[in-house]
C-alpha cells in the first residue's frame, strides 16, 4: 500500500483525470481507481463522496441523477470547464514534481 500522505495528495488529480475520461458514478470511479492502482489504492465512499462534494462546491465537477433500468437511480459526475482547467494545472504541477524526483534519483524520464 502507498503511504497515506501520498494517497491524500493524489485524490484531486486522480478524480479530475478519471472524470476527464467521461462522466461516471461512484462505484465506477472506485472500481477505476482500484484497477488502475492494481489494488494499491482502495477508495471508500467515505473518501469518494466528500471529495466529489468539495469539487462540486468549487465548480470543478457537476452532477445529475439518471434513472437506470432495473437498478436504483445513480448520481453521475462530470468535469466542468473549470474542472478541465484545474486538471491542466494539476498535470503541470505533477509533471514538474516528476521531473524533479527523476533528476534527484538519477532516473531517465521517458514520457510517451
Amino acid at each position: 500500500m502507498y503511504a497515506k500522505p501520498l494517497i491524500s495528495a493524489t485524490l484531486k488529480p486522480i478524480m479530475l483525470s478519471i472524470l476527464a475520461e467521461g462522466e461516471a458514478y461512484g462505484y465506477q470511479i472506485i472500481s477505476r481507481v482500484q484497477k488502475m492502482s492494481k489494488g494499491q489504492i482502495q477508495w471508500t465512499t467515505g473518501t469518494l463522496y466528500p471529495l466529489l462534494h468539495r469539487l462540486e462546491k468549487g465548480g470543478l465537477v457537476a452532477s445529475y441523477w439518471r434513472d437506470v433500468p432495473n437498478a436504483p437511480r445513480r448520481k453521475y459526475y462530470r468535469l466542468t470547464p473549470q474542472g478541465e482547467q484545474a486538471l491542466e494545472r494539476e498535470k503541470g504541477q505533477w509533471m514538474e514534481i516528476q521531473h524533479m524526483m527523476a533528476e534527484l534519483w538519477g532516473l531517465k524520464l521517458v514520457i510517451e
